[in-house]
């Protein structure tokens, strides 16, 4: 019998985690989460996981155990779902959250198990899965001990040695002590601060920084962190009733996020301490905290959306505040979050951003120090890097081999390739197919390379339509094709231009004797192509229209 480690997604990108457990007979699957597009990415709302091979051996899947809260473990749960029905498994404020996620997706038959990581057990298949608490910037995330005909391994994702949490319940170093004692054959763990010296600050230190900013405050305050950094609205909501200030929700997300944490006991307030945007406009502006959402800069948003003075309740002025309480970690997120602040930068608002030492967000992820630490405390035979880049990689492998681990004990894995266990022993065995899936809109999957290269050409060149009239009983042009541009020149001044484009490209096809519609469009996306480029060095998309009469 032997065991894989499959990496679907995120070992080569800080996102979209996803990774299997596979025996002869059985799988389970830790973590499923969502990508963010790139810049390149046109028009994509999301990359998630290729499923492939996981739904080519769906009779093998026992169910899906989740980390912790952020989307980047659990966004891509409902996209699964819509395939196949699996058991879930996460602890109570993730399955809040989760569960809120599916119902958006309209899956209203699923019901997520929660365990609790002081106490439970869960057996799937061929797998014994030992869950014990972890500190995150979000609360309730938990690493795994899992039992297997190899031995342990361990698996524990975005994690740091945090002695003061905001939750109070910091990482169970006495339950991963014991786990491990028994010896460990493998750890998959956090990447990310691989390359950053020291440990990672403590959470607390942040109520702090943000009581200093907002005791200073006198106009409207405005404070966004990402919708599941429950601990930080926590701190937020904490600042604000200590300077007699009430609280308001703006955004459907961390609106929804945080009554469910409340609901289920991750976040405390009174009752009086939150009010409506109703409620608030009745106020003093020096009387109220707004939490947005929108901290990445998404255009949209709620944040986006006051920044550019197109909110329908709230409007930002002078002398106002916004802070910032996180960094712009996706990938292509910073751009959209430098115009939100040079906006309200214009509206003559003073922002509190990444970009300023103040210190107002501190990192979920373990750094050098406490990579080390979770080193010495598991002591596994081999090292598995996630949930980083490819540096992420070779900054976690020296770490290792610092410590006494041989190279060929750390497993820096591409998506898609398999680590096989068998003896005690493990190899790269394979790597199986998987691809970028893009979610657009509705669409899943069916954006690709072609799709986002054309429009790439259509932001940077524009278009041209050509209208051409043919024939069809002669086999030519009835008449000099017709040019017209969308994005690609003005026609008001470059009219000749196109006429002219027209008149010579009628010359070309003529040449070519009896034509039919495809040798009519093949010879004018050629001819235009070199056409435009000789003449003003573009290349727009040349899409030809044929009308045959």
């Amino acid at each position: 019998m032997s065991l894989r480690f499959i990496a679907i997604s995120g070992t080569t990108d800080v996102t979209e985690n996803c990774y299997l457990y596979e025996s002869d007979h059985d799988m389970i699957m830790v973590d499923c989460g969502v990508g963010f597009p790139d810049p390149g990415m046109y028009g994509v709302d999301l990359v998630i996981p290729d499923f492939t091979y996981v739904l080519a051996n769906k009779n093998k899947l026992k169910g899906i155990i989740i980390s912790h809260g952020h989307e980047d473990h659990i966004g891509a749960i409902p996209f699964l779902l819509k395939e196949l029905r699996v058991p879930v498994y996460s602890t109570k404020l993730v399955a809040g959250f989760i569960e809120d996620k599916l119902l958006d997706f309209g899956i209203k038959d699923v019901k997520v198990n929660v365990f609790d990581p002081e106490k439970d057990t869960i057996a799937l298949g061929a797998f014994k899965i030992t869950p014990f608490r972890v500190s995150h910037s979000v609360p309730d995330g938990v690493g795994f001990c899992i039992d297997t005909s190899e031995g342990k391994l361990f698996h524990v994702p975005d994690y740091k040695f945090d002695w003061t949490p905001v939750d109070g319940r910091p990482f169970d170093v006495k339950k991963a002590a014991i786990l491990a004692s028994g010896g460990a054959l493998a750890l998959a763990s956090d990447a990310l601060g691989s390359n950053i010296p020291g440990h990672t600050a403590s959470e607390a230190e942040i109520e702090e920084k943000l009581l200093s900013i907002m005791e200073k405050a006198r106009g409207q305050v405005f404070f966004s962190t990402i919708s599941s950094n429950i601990s930080r609205v926590q701190q937020a909501l904490n600042v604000a009733k200590s300077l007699g200030r009430k609280t308001v929700f703006i955004g459907r997300s961390i609106d929804k996020k945080a009554q469910i944490a409340r609901r289920l006991g991750y976040l405390f307030y009174d009752n009086n301490q939150v009010v409506s945007v109703k409620q608030a406009d009745k106020l003093d502006v020096n009387q109220v905290m707004y939490v947005v959402s929108g901290s990445y800069g998404q255009p949209g948003s709620a944040l986006y959306r006051i920044s550019v003075s197109e909110h329908e309740y709230l409007k930002a002025e002078m002398g106002d505040t916004v802070i910032f309480s996180g960094d712009p970690a996706p990938p292509g997120s910073k751009a959209n979050v430098d115009f939100v602040v040079d906006r309200f930068f214009e509206l003559g608002v003073d922002v509190h951003y990444y970009d300023i030492q103040e210190d107002l967000h501190v990192s979920g992820h373990g750094s050098q120090e406490d990579i080390k630490a979770l080193f010495g405390l598991i002591s596994p035979k081999y090292f598995i890097p996630i949930g980083g880049t490819i540096r992420h990689m070779k900054g976690y492998s020296k770490i290792a081999q610092d410590m006494g681990a041989k190279p060929e004990e750390v497993f820096e894995l591409k998506s898609g390739e398999v680590i096989e266990f068998k003896d005690k022993n493990a190899r790269i065995s394979e790597r199986i197919p998987v691809r970028d899936v893009l979610v657009d809109g509705l669409g899943i999957g069916d954006v690709g390379n072609v799709v986002l290269r054309d429009r790439h050409v259509l932001s940077k060149e524009g278009i041209a339509i050509v209208i051409l009239q043919v024939d069809r009983n002669q086999g030519k042009l009835f008449a000099d094709p017709e040019v017209l541009s969308r994005g690609f020149v003005f026609e008001g001044t470059s009219k000749d231009l196109l006429i002219r484009a027209g008149k010579e490209l009628k010359t070309k096809i003529d040449s070519k004797g009896r034509i039919d519609s495809k040798v009519a469009k093949d010879t004018t996306v050629d001819f235009l192509e070199k056409f435009f480029f000789t003449e003003i060095g573009r290349r727009p998309m040349v899409l030809p229209v044929v009308v045959e009469v």
